[in-house]
């Protein structure tokens, strides 16, 4: 090797330290976010779990501090107050009033395409279609919801305040009555009733019969947004890889956090949880299966306004539907090579 060489070899070995000191510092340079859900942990913030245990959103340049909700704490001040940076929350219902109010958040994902909001039935009672379900003589609605879809229920589907009985999330009257019906979320009653009254439940989605809202959305501050578009992109694509890797890919570390921040919680119920949401296409269906996860579109937001005007929620133009949700950070269809990568079969070792 000529001294030319040698000193170019030196110079390119220079570089790549300096390259390598240059993306450490990066790194090592995390922006701070706190993320708040509205419930304790459960599978179904799964996604957000798993992009902090396999390092997605440190690679993204986050430090996410993830802070339960739960039956006691409530995080929705916490964000226009700037306590936090960004909330998962229930529905668009939470998004109209946000607008209605004044209040300076807006949504910037959706990582379910479908509410997992649902009406449950007993096996072998004449329930056996949604249009079944209006003839039940009770129904056991939370109170929450008698003033929200249960409005819509009544308005478009054809159910009947008559049906109405409390909800106060005991099981014990709907086990215990087999010709009523009863709310439930998707992915959580269904596993409980199994566990108490030893049968599995007939689970109706509301949004396979039109209830079109977008559900466990993220809002942020319109300021956020607006000044900090980049920090608000790397947390919404991080958490969506977070999704596409914990519904398909090794999903155990993200299980193990979520069973330490909430003891209560039990790997069985995870996995059955997991499962529900595959299979009811809770997370990844519709628009997400070509947009993406997180997918959101502007007509589908109108389409859950105009019924919720229709249900006597809002009157109509009472709400600025371009001030609900932003779209530029959804819809590029990201992770869906990822999705495909996972999902493809392994291929068997060449042969000698």
């Amino acid at each position: 090797m000529t001294r030319m060489q040698r000193g170019a070899r030196r110079a390119v070995l220079l570089g790549v330290a300096l390259g390598s000191l240059w993306w450490a510092g990066v790194a090592g340079a995390q922006d701070k976010v706190v993320f708040a859900t509205n419930w304790k942990a459960q599978a179904a913030h799964g996604g957000f779990y798993q992009a902090q245990a396999d390092g997605t959103y440190a690679r993204y340049g986050l430090a996410v501090e993830i802070r339960q909700g739960g039956p006691q704490v409530n995080n929705r001040p916490l964000l226009p107050a700037g306590k936090i940076d960004f909330l998962m929350t229930g529905n668009l219902l939470h998004s109209f009033d946000n607008v209605k109010n004044g209040v300076p958040v807006i949504t910037v994902a959706s990582l379910f395409q479908k509410d997992p909001q649902a009406l449950m039935a007993h096996p072998g009672q004449g329930y056996q279609t949604w249009a079944d379900l209006k003839k039940a003589p009770v129904a056991y609605i939370a109170k929450d919801a008698q003033f929200s879809w249960w409005a819509w229920l009544k308005a478009e589907q054809g159910f009947k305040d008559e049906q109405l009985r409390p909800y106060n999330y005991n099981l014990g009257p709907f086990l215990a009555n087999p010709k009523s019906i009863q709310q439930g979320y998707a992915v959580e009653e269904p596993i409980s009733i199994r566990k108490q009254g030893g049968f599995a439940p007939l689970t109706f989605l509301l949004a396979d019969h039109g209830y079109s809202t977008y559900s466990t959305t993220i809002e942020t501050r319109v300021e956020t947004v607006q000044k900090k578009p980049d920090l608000v992109k790397r947390f919404v694509e991080a958490s969506i890889l977070g999704w596409v890797h914990y519904l398909y890919g090794d999903r155990r570390a993200a299980d193990a956090l979520i069973l330490k921040d909430n003891p209560e919680m039990d790997q069985a119920t995870i996995d059955q949880s997991v499962a529900l949401m595959k299979s009811l296409g809770i997370v990844d269906s519709g628009d997400s299966l070509t947009a993406g996860i997180g997918a959101m579109k502007p007509e589908r937001i109108q389409d859950f306004y105009d019924k919720m005007v229709r249900a006597g929620l809002y009157r109509p133009g009472e709400v600025d539907l371009k001030k609900v949700a932003t779209f530029q950070f959804v819809n590029h269809g990201l992770g869906l090579d990822e999705k495909k990568r996972l999902l493809a079969p392994a291929r068997a070792p060449k042969k000698p």
